[in-house]
């Protein structure tokens, strides 16, 4: 059974959602390459910039975890973390 995982991301300014966009562009591009990954969508609200929701399916829950687990997302999710405080 596939799993969606949806992420939110707020921000508090123009700048920063700009420095923003390339840190998921990067993430949904790693998860790209990994075992069970089916697809990802990036939605930028029009109604509140300041608003992010990505959405990822992976074939199961095993494979999403994996990936949160792995060295790669936590080093750029720290990057993401550290520009939201």
């Amino acid at each position: 059974m596939a799993v969606s995982v949806l992420i939110r991301r707020r921000v508090v300014d123009k700048d920063t959602a700009n420095r923003l966009a390339p840190l998921i562009v990067q993430l949904r591009s790693l998860a790209t390459s990994q075992p069970g990954y089916i697809t990802g969508r990036t939605f930028h609200s029009l109604d509140d910039p300041s608003e992010f929701l990505v959405m990822s399916t992976w074939h199961r829950l095993e494979d999403w975890n994996r990936w949160w687990k792995s060295d790669q997302r936590r080093q750029l999710q720290k990057e993401v973390d550290d520009l939201l405080g």
